[in-house]
């Protein structure tokens, strides 16, 4: 591993966090550089194929937000 990047792991976890944030945030500045897969891209028409089938065959953003609420606290 290059040195320069070892000193990463001497970072508190606080430290690292807002590194990976940091990271993330100057990813998301240039979408257009993010590459998008073939595969990615016949998932999505397929997921989209789907929806345009059956509209009503999804979940509402309220419905996926509680169902992970309640499998995360085990309710």
């Amino acid at each position: 591993m290059n040195a320069e990047f070892t000193q990463i792991f001497e970072l508190t976890l606080s430290e690292k966090l807002q590194l990976v944030e940091d990271l993330w945030d100057s990813i998301a500045q240039v979408p257009e550089q993010i590459p998008v897969l073939d595969w990615q891209k016949e998932e999505l028409a397929k997921r989209k194929a789907t929806y345009l089938q059956n509209p009503d065959s999804g979940s509402s953003w309220e419905e996926v937000k509680e169902r992970i609420r309640n499998r995360q606290y085990g309710v």
